[in-house]
């Protein structure tokens, strides 16, 4: 009997089928490019171990000892890197933090005794929100950002029902909660931080990336009280804010701001922070620090980040942001018609160069400073005595008092959750729950596996 030959356009294909075809090309190419990573970044680590023992100038026999040592540790990364991590390897010791799609838990490795911070993610709100990208995003800047201005994540893993970021825990609470234990910073504490987050911002500038979400919240504080940038488009709500429809829908009819308006600076102060941690931990939060351009359709850049700067260094001087109001709808007003509403209150003593840098800052765009780079920000008259090229090793601002490796009095108090419950026998992928879109999120950073039972110095004996 002749066999007659199927039109391979006759039947086309499933929906089903292509999303299956979709996940096997991007697990082939997922796989290939990580293979040559991996091979990269061998490379880099063997080099830079060969440049330090250059600078310390190691005889032959100690070079041969330390390329032994770091052979080793190699093999131990690429074993370790094979073995599936997991929440059963970390015990959670409290919550810290929580926000739009998941919270901030304290952790500790059970077989290092390390101590962390795990960023808990739900997938489901996550596909809900539209925030996959801003998934990505975080992670691959995490991945990419290795240095002293952004919190360090070691690893990162999933189950069928959450996203996991295992990150440094920095025990110095945020920014955030600093300004609301004291009214106001003085110009010289000021100074301090706003220089660390120019650096901070610099930093990851440098890598390609825009933070957009400068504010308080997502300025952390390690064991000696240095800025470091975290959340970089996660957990905070605030993406939903940088949807313009978002408050455009919300503002026809702004509500009256009257008697907000009439408050002194004290008053207002004080509205300011009853209200902010509910902001804060909000699905909606606050638009207090976006940029004019981010809410409009014509696009922004990096310069957007400077904005924000501006409104936090105003609101370290003055006790609230310039904008704040008692809605988010009538601070979306005022950001939108800066020019009239940035103000400085008569009654509270602001140095010429403290008010010309904020309004250099919160200033259109194309005049805004750093449009000419980040140089032109450090030579304003406000930095002056800065030591830039050393302020993270000098003593901050602020001493921060940490008792133990796990210390937790700079952060808030928040109730336990059901978060964290183990799936147990995980069904087949179901690929059209769109499951997919999370594929190679899992990453294990070299230090985190091959410093096994290490602790940083200034912590060992749970001392500081």
């Amino acid at each position: 009997m002749a066999m007659t030959a199927t039109n391979p356009t006759s039947c086309p294909m499933s929906s089903h089928t292509r999303e299956r075809v979709t996940v096997a090309k991007l697990t082939l190419e997922t796989f290939y490019s990580n293979l040559i990573l991996q091979h990269e970044e061998r490379e880099t680590r063997q080099k830079k171990l060969e440049v330090a023992m250059e600078e310390e100038g190691l005889g032959d026999d100690e070079k041969k000892m330390r390329r032994s040592q770091h052979a080793r540790k190699e093999t131990e990364f690429l074993r370790l890197k094979r073995t599936r991590l997991g929440l059963e390897d970390f015990e959670s010791l409290k919550v810290i933090g929580r926000g739009a799609f998941g919270e901030v838990r304290l952790v500790q490795k059970k077989d290092t005794g390390h101590i962390y911070a795990m960023k808990i993610l739900r997938k489901a709100d996550m596909l809900e929100k539209e925030q996959v990208a801003h998934i990505r995003a975080e992670r691959d800047i995490l991945v990419e950002a290795d240095g002293a201005w952004v919190v360090k994540m070691f690893y990162s893993f999933q189950d069928k029902r959450n996203l996991y970021l295992i990150m440094e825990f920095l025990p110095g609470g945020d920014m955030m909660t600093l300004l609301m234990k004291k009214d106001t910073l003085t110009e010289e504490a000021t100074q301090f931080y706003i220089a660390e987050t120019v650096l901070a911002i610099d930093a990851i500038h440098q890598l390609g990336f825009i933070h957009r979400d400068i504010k308080p919240d997502n300025l952390l504080l390690d064991a000696k009280g240095h800025v470091k940038l975290s959340d970089f488009g996660l957990c905070t709500g605030l993406k939903k804010a940088h949807r313009t429809e978002f408050y455009r829908n919300l503002t026809h009819n702004p509500p009256s701001d009257f008697s907000f308006q009439n408050m002194n600076s004290k008053r207002k102060a004080e509205t300011w922070k009853k209200n902010r941690r509910q902001l804060a931990y909000s699905t909606v939060g606050t638009p207090d620090y976006i940029a004019p351009e981010v809410f409009m359709q014509t696009g922004y850049n990096k310069l957007c980040d400077w904005w924000s700067l501006g409104v936090i260094m105003y609101e370290m001087l003055i006790g609230y942001p310039p904008f704040c109001s008692e809605t988010p709808q009538e601070t979306y007003r005022k950001v939108m018609n800066w020019k009239e509403t940035l103000v400085f209150p008569p009654e509270v003593p602001t140095s010429e160069k403290s008010k010309d840098l904020i309004l250099r800052f919160c200033a259109d765009s194309e005049n805004r400073v750093g449009s000419n780079g980040v140089e032109e920000i450090k030579s304003h008259p406000f930095f002056e005595g800065v030591d830039w090229g050393h302020i993270r090793e000098r003593p901050a601002a602020i001493p921060i008092e940490i008792k133990s490796i796990d210390d937790t009095s700079n952060f808030d108090e928040f109730p336990e959750s059901d978060i964290l419950q183990p799936v147990l026998n995980p069904p087949e992928p179901d690929y059209k729950s769109k499951d997919w879109v999370f594929l190679n999120y899992t990453y294990k950073r070299f230090e985190g596996l091959t410093q096994r039972g290490s602790i940083p110095s200034y912590m060992k004996s749970g001392k500081l």
